[in-house]
């Protein structure tokens, strides 16, 4: 995985650059081919904040986690661990949709709709 990190307003840590790639190659192994991450790393008043944008094939992903009183690790945690549901969720629709069973994708599109 190709991975660029990018500080603002934040000091520049190689244990934070460390804790970013151990997370992510964690990623790296559910996904099937090569994948690029941007992660952004910056702080507002009392907020640590993390994005990161995945890109790997037909899969983009864009998240944000927001930790308070300056703890960039829980920002970091956080943020992978919705980049984590994301590609649990898109693999299990691959499964479903190359398994034939497309009534079953419909019937999650139209709860989607309910629920709005």
């Amino acid at each position: 995985m190709n991975i660029s990190v990018t500080f603002k307003n934040v000091p520049s840590s190689d244990a934070v650059k460390s804790h970013i790639e151990k997370k992510m190659n964690k990623l790296d192994k559910m996904l099937d081919a090569p994948a690029e991450a941007q992660v952004v790393l910056s702080e507002e008043k009392l907020l640590s904040i993390a994005e990161i944008k995945l890109i790997c094939n037909k899969l983009k992903i864009h998240a944000k986690g927001e930790a308070e009183e300056n703890n960039m690790y829980s920002a970091i945690d956080s943020v992978v661990e919705k980049i984590r549901i994301q590609i649990t969720k898109f693999k299990d629709k691959q499964k479903r949709h190359l398994a034939g069973d497309k009534q079953s994708i419909k019937d999650e599109v139209l709860d989607f709709a309910d629920s709005e």
